[in-house]
């Protein structure tokens, strides 16, 4: 019933619907991650992507094309599933070493670097106002990131600042993997064999990692393994219509509710407040992306009349 009415939607709204599912789906995500608690990040990222070929493929065996991948799209799978294994990876670490909403904003620095990949892989340019709102966006990073060289006392310990660059690195990761996304969709790959093909990439290249690290698990951290692996399919599911629904860079500001929802759940479960540089950069960050999505919006009508 649901899809059917997001049927009727226009093919914007119709993004903006999935990219809200998918906000709050990932911050749920990030929530089970931390309460997974102390256990090698690999073996974290492992559980999540094991979930999500199971329901995956579950999806796959009942569709009429089955486990088909149409011809042409396995290059762009193969660099979605690298990258996205990586931004996975990066994630995780952060979210399990650092304040969950500083690592959810830097991850959600996202779709600037998709319009940076989507430049050169799709040829989608952007104008002198787009490449402004990337570079506030970045300096609203350096403010989340609180490097101390810039910030003196009031710049992050060492303890925080590996763990935000690396949240910083999955961003990159991630940016470069929803381009590859948005073309293989676009040649007419279906999203459900992207989420699988990259949950099967992801949990063969953990393997050799999982052995090096391993450390046995309780039962709780298996559960909390477990939710975290059907909230990040679902996340992604939704996600994955959402670009294949519409451009980023038209849809890219509904993405940054991610940030909400896991500021909230962190606050309300955890206790996790951040700090007021923290804040600022996230004003920063959401207020480009605010401004460029208005651009954007102005721009295209323009083009209509």
């Amino acid at each position: 019933m649901t899809v059917k009415i997001l049927d009727r939607l226009s093919s914007r709204k119709r993004g903006i619907v999935y990219l809200l599912l998918s906000s709050f789906s990932f911050a749920c995500m990030a929530l089970f991650i931390n309460l997974a608690g102390d256990m090698p990040v690999f073996m974290k990222a492992f559980f999540r992507n094991l979930v999500a070929i199971i329901m995956s493929y579950t999806i796959l065996a009942r569709s009429p094309e089955k486990f088909r991948i149409k011809k042409g799209s396995m290059p762009g799978l193969l660099m979605r599933a690298g990258f996205g294994t990586i931004g996975v990876i990066a994630n995780f670490y952060a979210i399990s070493h650092t304040n969950m909403a500083d690592a959810m904003m830097l991850n959600k620095l996202s779709p600037f670097f998709a319009i940076l990949t989507s430049i050169i892989v799709l040829k989608e340019a952007a104008d002198s106002f787009q490449w402004a709102a990337i570079l506030t966006a970045l300096v609203g990073a350096i403010f989340v990131v609180k490097p101390s060289f810039l910030f003196g006392n009031l710049g992050v310990n060492g303890d925080d600042f590996f763990p935000l660059l690396i949240a910083l690195t999955g961003g990159v990761s991630a940016g470069i993997a929803y381009t590859f996304l948005r073309k293989v969709t676009l040649q007419g790959e279906r999203g459900i064999v992207v989420v699988a093909f990259f949950s099967t990439f992801s949990c063969v290249a953990l393997i050799p990692f999982i052995i090096f690290t391993y450390q046995p698990i309780t039962w709780v951290q298996f559960f909390f393994c477990c939710m975290t692996g059907v909230a990040a399919c679902f996340g992604q599911l939704f996600i994955t219509s959402a670009y294949a629904a519409c451009p980023a860079k038209e849809i890219s500001i509904y993405d940054y509710s991610t940030v909400i929802f896991t500021a909230l759940l962190g606050l309300i479960i955890l206790g996790e407040i951040p700090d007021l540089l923290s804040i600022i950069g996230y004003a920063i960050i959401i207020g480009a992306s605010v401004l460029n999505y208005l651009y954007n919006n102005n721009h295209l009508r323009f083009k209509k009349t």
